[in-house]
């Protein structure tokens, strides 16, 4: 297939032969359609959004090989080893790195020469050896793939010298289109990426980095930290967690005292001998143990999507890091816990480290510490503040999903303080920060203040009671406002705004808020309680086949020493668990499972265990009720189907097909139990209340059962009758199962 102007190419059907999927995930497909046509990307995904698809699709459509350029040996492997698994063939992708010795790499090299590898994974180290550029000259490159590209930025929290390389690397082997995908970057990242990759780009398909199903806290880091740990990783017994600390004694002294009291758990550090910390990630990822006690040199990539709950031990040091790792919960849409435990204290640590280092570094190092504050400190909705932080606005006040939004508040007007606050950044000409600004106010003559003479302004000491957390929580609200913004060339200066100006000019009330301290704040059971409420589980329809067949994942991941997820996800499973398909064609209706991973050598065995739980559980399956109906009323579905795509409304359509509704409900549940979509949207918006809809609907994303007669109990019949019951149900698993 030539690399250029593949604007019009059907993709669907390719991304159900190699990855089992019938439709795209958020801008994924134009993203690919763009580097499909020739032309450098840049991508900014959240964590588990689809990175790696953007360039995995491509470079099986494209002619020659594709160059992807990741940071770490393990995220390599982990995602070769599920690109083969997507494959019927082991050689459709390879990596080039220390890890392998010479037979190894000339091994290599001869599959991308003849042709057989689409995808080679490098670092950067091994991009830039003369060797590696020399043999990379000799074949067709389809494009680069710059993954985790916020390392390029001495602004990004990974940064990496040998990132800011590859643009010298790429000019001496050969051009062609470049894509660039992080999954966190401010936009003074952004802007570094861009600059320093020399991409030609006219726009940057951006993504929410909005996590629904994570729900954020913090929690002061008390002298019961241990205990409080202890409690909520044994309140989440069986559930795969990682607690990042700062300190390597810390990670080896709490993974002691996480196991002393029972609790499967194991250390990672890059102290540790190189073996033993490759065999503590493996453990992790193959389900042995249930948590890993880390520094941050663990996860970076880690593509395990059933993590359910991520806890910072220390703050972290920088708010994208811990976006970053905080992203490792709940890949797969499921139930997320993100936990910081915070001291004041433990950032001034980390304040004094910097010290000795270079000034530049050094202001970098605080402004990041700085934002992380804020963040810990805030009352605002944690969400709100983390999108805001990525140039995201959050529409909502309450996210419902964060401590901040779950724990009563109440509001105070800062008109006064906001005020102050817009007319001195205008007095100061945008040029200085906001502990700066803050300093003024309340009075504090610090060393940098004094330098400036602004102890001397009419503004100093305007408001010498106030806690400047409280003014710090102002400029934030003032932020996402509009009021205020940052300067991206120099990160942290505050800057007004035009709405900023206005304001000055015709104050309103501005109110923000602030904790209501009570007896109870420490009732741990209400807050969990509030969560559980608020996130999803699982899906699995059958509890005990989806039991029997992670057993056997996990099984077979251990015979061919790859993480359990990389044979089937389990959102996969869940879909085997209602469908029961025993054969391979059956199997291709599954999400997630493509034309590739139907032939490899493990399939039988899940057939197999899937045929006999229907015959010992005397299962009628779906497929089996499809078949069965097929001779008589083939037809009649394919009517019904043509009719709804064109808008036919059912009460006519059951009409036409001599049916009365009932039947025809019957008919509608059968078509898309076998895996057909339907879209009835047309039909229900006319005759239905759209809070109905949206009521139905919300019941059954949370019900545990799709079950109509539970649904009737629970929603009331004179309300909702079961008619109305059934058609949102046929909406809700076409939408969603299909």
């Amino acid at each position: 297939m030539s690399n250029r102007k593949q604007t019009n190419v059907d993709l669907i059907t390719p991304l159900k032969k190699f990855f089992g999927f019938d439709q795209f995930k958020g801008n994924q497909e134009a993203v690919i359609r763009n580097l499909l046509a020739g032309n450098d990307t840049f991508v900014l995904m959240p964590t588990g959004g689809g990175k790696s698809l953007c360039y995995q699709l491509p470079s099986l459509l494209m002619e020659g090989t594709a160059i992807v350029v990741s940071p770490l040996i393990a995220l390599m492997k982990n995602q070769v080893d599920a690109m083969r698994n997507f494959s019927s063939t082991d050689n459709v992708a390879h990596f080039i790195n220390s890890s392998l010795n010479k037979s190894a790499i000339e091994a290599v090299k001869r599959d991308v020469q003849t042709g057989k590898t689409k995808l080679l994974y490098v670092a950067p180290e091994s991009l830039s050896k003369e060797e590696n550029i020399q043999f990379l000259k000799t074949i067709k490159i389809s494009f680069y793939a710059i993954d985790e590209a916020h390392c390029i930025s001495e602004w990004g929290h990974d940064f990496r010298p040998e990132y800011r390389r590859i643009r010298e690397d790429i000019i001496a082997i050969g051009q062609a289109p470049v894509i660039a995908l992080t999954a966190t970057a401010t936009p003074k990242v952004q802007h570094d990426i861009i600059k320093n990759l020399e991409l030609n780009i006219t726009s940057v398909f951006k993504s929410s980095f909005n996590r629904p199903n994570l729900f954020y806290e913090v929690r002061p880091k008390t002298k019961n930290v241990d205990k409080d740990l202890i409690k909520f990783i044994k309140q989440n017994s069986g559930k795969s967690g990682i607690i990042y600390c700062l300190s390597r004694s810390k990670v080896e002294e709490l993974a002691q005292t996480l196991c002393i009291n029972g609790i499967s758990a194991l250390p990672y550090h890059a102290g540790m001998d190189a073996q033993l910390r490759s065999q503590n990630q493996d453990k992790f990822l193959m389900e042995e143990v249930d948590v890993i006690v880390a520094t941050i040199a663990f996860g970076m990539g880690i593509d395990k999507p059933d993590v359910r709950f991520v806890i910072h031990y220390d703050m972290p040091k920088s708010l994208e890091g811990y976006y970053q790792e905080t992203g490792r919960a709940g890949r797969d849409g499921e139930e997320g816990r993100c936990i910081a435990f915070y001291s004041e204290k433990d950032l001034q640590k980390l304040d004094k480290f910097m010290e000795g280092k270079p000034v530049a570094e050094k202001d970098i190092g605080k402004q990041l510490l700085r934002e992380t504050q804020s963040y810990a400190e805030s009352m605002l909705c944690r969400r709100k503040f983390l999108l805001h932080y990525f140039g995201e606005e959050y529409p909502e006040d309450n996210c419902g999903m964060c401590d901040n939004c779950t724990t009563p508040k109440k509001l105070v007007d800062a008109k006064e303080e906001l005020a102050a606050i817009l007319e001195l950044v205008v007095l100061l000409k945008g040029k200085f920060k906001a502990d700066h600004i803050i300093n003024i106010l309340v009075g504090k003559a610090t060393q940098d203040v004094k330098n400036c003479g602004h102890e001397q302004l009419e503004s100093f000491g305007t408001f010498p009671d106030t806690d400047p957390v409280f003014l710090d929580s102002v400029v934030h609200q003032a932020f996402m406002a509009g009021y205020l913004d940052k300067d991206i060339e120099n990160y942290g200066l505050l800057k007004i705004t035009d709405a900023g100006v206005k304001y000055i000019k015709k104050p309103t009330d501005f109110k923000i808020s602030v904790h209501i301290h009570s007896d109870d704040e420490e009732d741990e059971d209400a807050d969990d309680e509030v969560f559980l409420k608020s996130s999803g589980g699982g899906g699995a329809t059958d509890e005990q086949l989806f039991s029997m067949l992670k057993t056997l994942r996990k099984k077979v991941a251990s015979r061919k020493k790859v993480a359990p997820y990389v044979i089937f996800s389990d959102p996969s499973l869940e879909a085997m668990t209602s469908i029961y398909p025993i054969t391979k064609e059956e199997l291709k209706s599954i999400p997630g499972v493509g034309e590739g991973k139907v032939e490899r050598d493990f399939v039988p065995e899940f057939l197999d265990l899937i045929k006999n739980y229907c015959v010992e559980n005397e299962i009628e399956r779906p497929e089996d009720i499809r078949v069965r109906s097929m001779p008589d009323k083939s037809k009649c579905k394919i009517s019904i189907i043509q009719s709804i795509d064109k808008k036919i409304s059912l009460y006519d359509i059951a009409e036409m097909n001599d049916l009365d509704f009932f039947e025809l409900l019957d008919e509608l549940e059968s078509i898309v139990h076998s895996g057909t979509r339907l879209d009835i949207n047309y039909f229900l918006n006319e005759e239905m209340d759209e809070d109905h809809i949206e009521d139905i609907y919300e019941y059954f994303r949370e019900a545990e059962s799709p079950d109509v007669d539970d649904a009737i109990r629970e929603l009331g019949p004179e309300g909702y009758p079961e008619e109305e019951i059934r058609l949102v149900r046929v909406k809700f698993l076409s939408e969603n199962a299909n």
